[in-house]
């Protein structure tokens, strides 16, 4: 159960978030099963996710010293995770990342897309290199900071990274999060740019045809951005890319009616 006083910074997000219990993307062992059911009706390869032990292996080496100290786990999310977290949380806060912006850069055959049809769901990019899809100068990426209690951190640490480590598509790391409550050190996902899954090179058109036609098990691509566009708009969140990209994608979808 989420506390009463989870949301004490956020009062617009109560009732706004799926139930841990709720969730799709709580990867228990039955719902994993699910989806390596679902991998092979699709034709993926047996090896589509990465073994749980290396799985396992990665979150033990981020998270060693939190766990060897029974702090809390600071989780940083700046995608579906901003309305799906799938974990139990004690705390939820307004956060922003400095020198990263939201990119929908990394492809998916199961989630949001088929190995026919791909779909990209978002990642995290360092600012200041080449971007040919970005629309703004400069920003920072604005999300949320989700506090899992020590109590919890090894069951819930371990459902977020079977979800956000499927693939080793990311990079997680502790870094510096900044909130209006205080700075705290934070899990972040940042892009694995040697991925097969990246795609960094795509531009905003091509990135908005992807998104107006993908769907996979869990649901639409363009659902996934529209649920985005929705908390952003909760949470008071300009993001200069994601409101393009949006328009985009209803310019595309409006013409093939």
């Amino acid at each position: 159960m989420t506390p009463d006083n989870a949301f004490l910074h956020l009062p617009e997000l109560q009732g706004r978030l799926t139930p841990a219990h709720a969730s799709g993307l709580r990867l228990t062992d039955e719902v994993l099963a699910e989806w390596d059911a679902q991998a092979r009706c699709q034709g993926l390869p047996a090896h589509w996710r990465l073994p749980d032990i290396e799985v396992e292996q990665s979150r033990r080496e981020v998270l060693s010293t939190i766990t060897a100290q029974r702090q809390d786990l600071w989780v940083f999310a700046y995608g579906s995770l901003m309305w799906n977290p799938g974990f139990h949380f004690d705390e939820v806060r307004r956060a922003r990342l400095p020198g990263f912006a939201r990119r929908f850069a990394l492809s998916t055959s199961i989630g949001r897309g088929t190995p026919d049809c791909p779909g990209l769901v978002l990642t995290l990019q360092r600012m200041g290199t080449a971007e040919p899809q970005d629309p703004a100068t400069s920003q920072d990426c604005e999300g949320l900071a989700f506090r899992i209690p020590p109590s919890l951190v090894d069951a819930e640490s371990r459902m977020l990274w079977r979800r956000e480590m499927i693939t080793g598509a990311y990079c997680p790391q502790l870094l510096p999060l900044p909130t209006p409550q205080g700075e705290v050190q934070a899990l972040v996902l940042v892009a694995n740019t040697g991925h097969p899954h990246y795609r960094g090179d795509l531009t905003l058109q091509a990135t908005a045809a992807t998104i107006a036609t993908a769907c996979g098990r869990i649901g639409s691509n363009r659902d996934y951005l529209e649920q985005l566009v929705q908390q952003c708009e909760v949470l008071g969140i300009e993001d200069a890319y994601v409101r393009e990209l949006a328009a985009l994608v209803d310019a595309a979808c409006s013409s093939d009616r």
